[in-house]
C-alpha cells in the first residue's frame, strides 16, 4: 500500500520495538519475537522487502549497526569480571572455537554436502554466537554469576574473530589454489595486527581526552558515536571484515581505563543498542526469499543443525574446558547454548555473493543454511536457557537477598538489619554521596541506574530475591517495580508509599510493586523518623509470647518492617497481604526509643543512687 523506502524504515524500526515489548511483557526471548515478526511482514505476508526497497544502503546499513552493537557489548568486558575463572574463558575463545571450527566445517562437508572449500570458510564462521543473541537470553535466564560471564565474554569476543576465520579461509584456499600470492596473503595476518593496534591507539586517545575534559558532557557520546563508525571504516577499508576486530579492541580497551563517564556513555549506546538489534534483525527476517525459506526444509540442512547443535557444540565445550574449575554442570549449559544471530547472517550473505562470483556452485545455499542455524538456536535455545538452567539449579535460588534501590539513612539502617539476618543485601543508587551511611555500616552498593539494560552486565541480581524501590522519587519507584515484574514477579517488588502532601491515600494498584511496611510510609516520613532517633528493632515470637499479644501491647506509633522466619527467610509487612507471625519467628520494626530511653534512664538512676534524671536530657543525650 505504501511502497515508499520511508515507510519501510519506519515499519522495521515499529516492529522490533513492539517486539521488544511483547517479549517483555509476556516473559520471551526477545530474539524469537524479532525473527517471527520479521518473517511475518516479510516473506510471509510480503508487506516489505528491505533489501530491495534499500538497495545498495542496505549493506552499509547491516555493517554500520553489528559495529556498534559489538562496541556496545565489548564496552562490558572488564577483565576484573573474570578474575578467578579466566582459564575457561581463554580455553574456550580459543582451544573450543578451533575445535568447534574444524567440526562443523566437517559437519558442513559431509553432512550438509558442502565442497571441502566452502564447508571451512561457512564452518569459521558458525563459532559465533554473538552479543545480538546472548545478551537478550541471558536478560531472560539471570543465570548465576560464573556461566552468564562466560557465555557473555565468548559472545563477544569470538563474534569478530568467526568473521576473521572466514576471511582467513577465504584467503587460505585462494592462496592453495594459486589465486593469491604468498605476500597477499601475509597481508591478511597484518591487517588484523594493525586493526587491534588502531583499535587500542584510538581508546586510549579518545578515552584519556574525555578525563582531562577535552570533550564536554554533552558531546561524549556523539563523539564516541562517530569515532566508533571512523575506526570500523578505516580498518575495514584497509582489510575487510578487521573493523570488527577494531572496534571490539577499543571497546574492551575502554572498558579497563575505569573512565568516570563510561557510565553515561554507555547509558546513550545501550539506548542504540537496542534500537539496532530490534531493527536490523527485522529487516534480515524480512529479507529473506520464499525460496531461502523452503530450502531450510531439506533434510540435509535439518541433519546438519542437528549435528552442531548436540555434537559439535557440547564437543568444544567439554574439550576445551577439560582440566578447569568448570563443574559438569556448568559445562552441560554452555555446552548447548549457543545461539547465532546477526554477524552470522551478514557475512554469510557477503561470502554467498563472494563465492558465487568465483564459481562455487554450492554457494547458494549457504544462506539458507545459516538462516536454519541461526532461526533453529535462537528458538530452541531462547525457550530452553531458562528450564535447563533452573534443572541444573544454575540460576536463581529461593534466598530471601534484598537489593535496595535508593541510599539513605533509613536504607542504610534498613540494609544493616536485613545483613544481620545472614541474608545477602546491596543498596543501589545514582548517587555516591547518598550511599555514604551504607558504605559506613559496610552494606555492599553500587552506583548506577537500575533502568539501564548496563545493570544486567555489571550487577549481578542473582542473590537477591526482593526488589525493594525506596528512593525519594516516587515515579521512578514504580518504574524499577514495573521494569521488573518480568524478571523478578510482581510478588517479590515493592516500593514505599507515595508521598502525598494533603494525606490522601493511594490505590496501590495503581503501583508498580507492593507497597512496603504497615501502616504504609513514605521514604521522606522513615528518612525523618530515624533522624529523630526512631530505631529498628528486634523482638522475638515465642510460645509463651504470641504475636497477638505482641500486637496488643506495641507501640501504636511502630512501623512494622518485616518478619524473619525461623529459617531465615523474609517476608515484608504490607498494607497489601496480613502476615502471621509464629513461635520461632521475629518481628522486625523501626519504632520510637522510648522503650530504650526508659531502660537507659533506670539504669542512669541506678547508677547515681536512685537520683532522678530528667527523661528531657536522656532524649537529647540519645538522638546524638
Amino acid at each position: 500500500m505504501f511502497e515508499s523506502l520511508l515507510f519501510d524504515l519506519m515499519l522495521v524500526v515499529l516492529i522490533g520495538i513492539l517486539s521488544q515489548w511483547i517479549a517483555w511483557r509476556f516473559r520471551m526471548p526477545a530474539i524469537v519475537v524479532m525473527s517471527v515478526a520479521g518473517l511475518l511482514i516479510g516473506p510471509v505476508l510480503g508487506v516489505i522487502n528491505p533489501q530491495e526497497s534499500m538497495g545498495e544502503l542496505f549493506s552499509p546499513i547491516i555493517t554500520f549497526a553489528v559495529a556498534l552493537i559489538l562496541f556496545e557489548g565489548s564496552l562490558n568486558l572488564d577483565f576484573r569480571e573474570i578474575r578467578g575463572f579466566n582459564k575457561p574463558v581463554l580455553r574456550i575463545v580459543t582451544v573450543g572455537a578451533f575445535i568447534a571450527w574444524i567440526a562443523g566445517s566437517l559437519a558442513a562437508h559431509y553432512v550438509a554436502g558442502l565442497s571441502l572449500s566452502v564447508a571451512f570458510i561457512i564452518g569459521g564462521l558458525f563459532i559465533v554466537t554473538g552479543p545480538t543473541v546472548i545478551m537478550p537470553l541471558l536478560r531472560q535466564a539471570k543465570l548465576k554469576p560464573r556461566p552468564a560471564a562466560i557465555l557473555k565474554w565468548e559472545g563477544i569476543v569470538v563474534d569478530p574473530f568467526g568473521a576473521l576465520l572466514a576471511v582467513f579461509a577465504f584467503e587460505s584456499i585462494r592462496f592453495f589454489n594459486n589465486e593469491v600470492t604468498l605476500k597477499a596473503f601475509s597481508l591478511f595476518f597484518a591487517a588484523s595486527i594493525f586493526a587491534v593496534f588502531v583499535g587500542v591507539a584510538i581508546a586510549l586517545i579518545v578515552g584519556r581526552s574525555f578525563e582531562r575534559g577535552g570533550v564536554p558532557e554533552f558531546l561524549k557520546s556523539p563523539v564516541l558515536f562517530a569515532v566508533v563508525i571512523f575506526t570500523f571504516v578505516l580498518t575495514d577499508e584497509i582489510m575487510q571484515q578487521t573493523g570488527l576486530l577494531a572496534v571490539t579492541a577499543m571497546g574492551m580497551t575502554m572498558a579497563n581505563m575505569r573512565l568516570s563517564s563510561l557510565a553515561d556513555i554507555r547509558h546513550f549506546k545501550e539506548n542504540i543498542t537496542v534500537l539496532l538489534i530490534s531493527s536490523i534483525f527485522v529487516m534480515l527476517t524480512a529479507s529473506l526469499s520464499s525460496e531461502v525459506l523452503l530450502a531450510i526444509f531439506s533434510w540435509k540442512i535439518i541433519l546438519f543443525v542437528v549435528v552442531m547443535l548436540f555434537i559439535v557444540r557440547p564437543l568444544s565445550i567439554w574439550v576445551s574446558t577439560m582440566g578447569t574449575e568448570l563443574t559438569a554442570k556448568e559445562k552441560t549449559l554452555i555446552g548447548w547454548i549457543a545461539p547465532r544471530g546477526i554477524v552470522a547472517l551478514t557475512v554469510s550473505g557477503y561470502f554467498a555473493t563472494i563465492l558465487e562470483e568465483q564459481g562455487y556452485r554450492d554457494a547458494d545455499v549457504l544462506i539458507a543454511l545459516t538462516f536454519a542455524l541461526v532461526f533453529s538456536t535462537v528458538i530452541i535455545h531462547g525457550f530452553t536457557i531458562g528450564p535447563l538452567a533452573k534443572r541444573l539449579n544454575l540460576t536463581t535460588t529461593d534466598e530471601s537477598g534484598v537489593l535496595i534501590v535508593g541510599g539513605s539513612q533509613f536504607a542504610a539502617e534498613f540494609a544493616k538489619s536485613v545483613k544481620d539476618t545472614g541474608n545477602k543485601v546491596r543498596i543501589i543508587d545514582r548517587n555516591w554521596a547518598s550511599l555514604a551511611h551504607a558504605r559506613k555500616y559496610e552494606i555492599d552498593v553500587h552506583i548506577g541506574n537500575i533502568l539501564t539494560e548496563q545493570h544486567n552486565y555489571d550487577l549481578d541480581l542473582t542473590p537477591y530475591r526482593f526488589m525493594l524501590a525506596m528512593t525519594r522519587s516516587d515515579q521512578y519507584n514504580s518504574h524499577v517495580c514495573e521494569d521488573f515484574i518480568p524478571t523478578l514477579g510482581r510478588e517479590h517488588l515493592y516500593q514505599t508509599n507515595v508521598h502525598i502532601n494533603d494525606g490522601t491515600a493511594t490505590s496501590a494498584s495503581t503501583m508498580g510493586g507492593h507497597i512496603l511496611f504497615t501502616p504504609a510510609t513514605s521514604i521522606r516520613e522513615l528518612e525523618d523518623r530515624i533522624k529523630s532517633g526512631h530505631v529498628i528493632r528486634k523482638t522475638l515470637i515465642t510460645k509463651q509470647y504470641s504475636y497477638t499479644q505482641y500486637l496488643r501491647e506495641r507501640d501504636d506509633k511502630s512501623i512494622l518492617l518485616y518478619i524473619l522466619r525461623a529459617d531465615k527467610s523474609i517476608e515484608f509487612f504490607s498494607p497489601e497481604v496480613e502476615l502471621q507471625a509464629q513461635a520461632g519467628d521475629a518481628v522486625i520494626t523501626l519504632s520510637s526509643p522510648i522503650k530504650t530511653i526508659e531502660r537507659v534512664k533506670d539504669r542512669l538512676e541506678e547508677e547515681n543512687g536512685h537520683t532522678e534524671v530528667p527523661i528531657e536530657k536522656i532524649e537529647e543525650l540519645f538522638v546524638k
